[in-house]
């Protein structure tokens, strides 16, 4: 557990913390390991605090990140974690098209918020944002200043 009064700082046993992890468990090169939002939730820390754990572990070198698909062990040039053929960030927004066209999401109805989007593919905000910005672009979507987005009318759709 954290020690909260302690003087050592709280990323600083975070990081001590999952690098015991990895060497304990015996992890191998290409292992995923927990995300910021999975540290956040996990330990009850500020974003910030879970970026910084995890950048001093890949400033060691123990861990690597590919931006859109996680965090894994070992350096990044081991070529041993198969690569995604899909980006996060278009996986998800295929899944939503999926959704609208199949009618779980209907027409001027909102879809999932940027925030829920992260909770349910485990993925940082940036990578929600790139697939809800992409289902504007493509015109599935469409977004209201402080409403938040909303599945397009089917006239005004993408006809593929």
């Amino acid at each position: 557990m954290l020690d909260h009064d302690g003087d050592t700082h709280l990323y600083l046993q975070i990081a001590e913390i999952i690098r015991q992890r990895i060497t304990e468990a015996n992890l191998p090169s290409g292992h995923v390991v927990p995300s910021e939002t999975d540290i956040r939730s996990e330990f009850g820390v500020a974003r910030t605090t879970a970026r910084r754990a995890v950048q001093m572990l890949r400033d060691e070198g123990l861990v690597y990140t590919v931006q859109g698909e996680g965090t894994f062990v070992g350096p990044p040039d081991k070529g041993v974690r198969q690569s995604r053929k899909t980006p996060m960030y278009r996986q998800i927004a295929d899944d939503m098209v999926e959704r609208i066209r199949s009618g779980a999401i209907g027409p001027r109805r909102p879809i999932p918020s940027e925030t829920t989007l992260m909770q349910q593919y485990d993925v940082a905000r940036e990578t929600a944002r790139r697939a809800v910005g992409l289902l504007r672009e493509q015109g599935w979507v469409y977004t209201v200043p402080q409403r938040g987005s909303y599945a397009s009318p089917e006239e005004e759709r993408p006809q593929n």
